[in-house]
């Protein structure tokens, strides 16, 4: 490649924002410019490399096959810049940079929130940022570094890393249970008000308690927080498909059909290959993978 031609080093570095961000109006306010600076800039980097390194989805810009090789120069560069700023800082050791999260809000509020608070402490110049959903894990989403889900993850472009498994169980209130007779099989439910996801915005199938209930009827108190569905069901609206380990050893809730219903999922992170090249990611993912194997006893209690 003629020198002249040579990619600008902080065109490059602007394209790795764009990989992880997916929008470059969202990489313009991260980096303090314009979208149209963001714009023209990947427009010179193309020029100077010969070809397209991004291709619009309706998920935001994905990389090419050349984009991709340019992203693994970028984070090179990313890398070398790092130790130097490691080096001629005194006193600065650890990690730093952004990571962007995305987690249902069981795992995030219960596990990852306490795993990352405390990586967070013991690296000062790490930045993170917890995203709460549940969702499936998508293969065209850019925006985050490290998505956890519940359920099973498709392969694709991203990779699927196995986290680990909890416990969904049935509970309800013990005054709701003095008001209605416990149910003694699956086929008692029908005669219940079920505490359950709002079924026209569940994307993970093993979470709803349709198929669980065996009927054609909506459940009676539908919420798309998990934590608002915990609630509902401490305040005596009816039996709830929960986490156990948002409800082991708390008071209020009382475990229903435990012989029938003891559903194991797993927790799931998706990652796109070129995150996980990334120190500060694996650091991420290290801390996540320490805070449940330390409280294994509470995913499966």
């Amino acid at each position: 490649m003629d020198t002249k031609r040579l990619p600008s080093p902080d065109d490059l570095l602007i394209l790795l924002t764009v990989a992880r961000l997916g929008r470059f109006t969202a990489v313009a306010e991260a980096l303090g410019t314009t979208h149209t600076t963001v714009s023209r800039r990947i427009l010179a980097l193309d020029k100077s490399l010969g070809g397209r390194t991004l291709e619009r989805t309706p998920h935001g810009w994905e990389l090419t096959e050349l984009g991709r090789a340019a992203v693994a120069a970028a984070e090179g560069i990313e890398k070398d810049l790092a130790v130097l700023a490691t080096r001629t800082e005194q006193g600065q050791q650890g990690f730093s940079g952004l990571v962007r999260i995305a987690s249902s809000d069981a795992f995030g509020a219960y596990f990852a929130a306490p795993a990352l608070a405390d990586l967070q402490r013991r690296n000062p110049l790490l930045r993170i940022e917890l995203l709460s959903a549940t969702r499936r894990a998508s293969q065209n989403r850019s925006g985050v570094d490290l998505e956890v889900v519940a359920g099973a993850v498709e392969r694709g472009r991203s990779e699927a890393i196995h986290l680990c498994d909890y416990a969904l169980r049935l509970y309800a209130s013990p005054r709701y249970l003095q008001r209605h007779a416990a149910p003694q099989r699956l086929e008692d439910l029908r005669g219940h008000s079920i505490v359950s996801y709002v079924e026209s915005a569940l994307q993970i199938a093993e979470l709803g308690l349709r198929v669980t209930t065996q009927s054609d009827e909506p459940a009676a108190f539908q919420a798309t927080s998990v934590f608002a569905q915990l609630e509902a069901v401490r305040n005596n609206a009816g039996i709830g498909k929960l986490p156990a380990f948002m409800v082991h050893g708390q008071e209020g809730f009382v475990q229903v059909l435990s012989d029938e219903v003891d559903q194991v999922v797993g927790f799931w992170v998706a990652a796109r290959p070129e995150a996980l090249r990334s120190a500060r990611v694996q650091a991420v993912l290290g801390a996540l993978r320490g805070e449940v194997e330390r409280r294994q006893g509470e995913l499966l209690p």
